[in-house]
């Protein structure tokens, strides 16, 4: 089966490197907001709509991009969402831009509603409702450095891998 996974996500519950770690350990591409901002910059698709179609013909992981939306009517799509406690997202952004407390809250709070209106704007329903998604993760409680390998043996268990 020719196996596509889109990953939406919280920010800041490192979901880009959960589908780094997920796409190295089942060879296959990621595709993420900056190939398609390069993609379409160079003209490659027409739209990122039907550049996430046509990837989608291939094995692959689409990280974001309303992908999970614009694929669901696909049998061979996983949507998995991926979520962490909203004090665990806060100390990670801290960590990774070294922000204090109230700047990395500020900045996850602006970039999850940035998530939010976009997810919105282009498929016209609310970002994050758990009926879009086959698969719910929690970072804070499977671990950063865990995730990819629990989506490995889900994937084994179902035959798809």
């Amino acid at each position: 089966m020719k196996l596509v996974i889109t990953m939406s996500r919280r920010y800041g519950t490192g979901a880009s490197k959960i589908a780094r770690d997920l796409a190295d350990k089942l060879q296959v591409p990621l595709y993420n907001k900056e190939y398609f901002e390069n993609a379409l910059e160079q003209q490659v698709y027409e739209s990122e709509t039907d550049a996430i179609r046509e990837l989608a013909n291939e094995p692959c992981i689409i990280l974001g991009r309303c992908a999970c939306e614009i694929l669901k009517d696909r049998k061979n799509v996983l949507n998995v969402y991926v979520t962490a406690e909203r004090e665990d997202r806060i100390r990670r952004v801290m960590e990774l831009f070294s922000l204090d407390y109230e700047e990395a809250k500020e900045f996850m709070e602006k970039n999850d509603k940035s998530r939010a209106d976009y997810y919105h704007e282009h498929t016209g329903k609310a970002w994050g409702d758990v009926n879009d998604y086959h698969l719910i993760l929690d970072r804070s409680e499977l671990g950063l450095d865990n995730c990819a390998d629990v989506l490995v043996q889900y994937l084994k268990r179902l035959e798809y891998i």
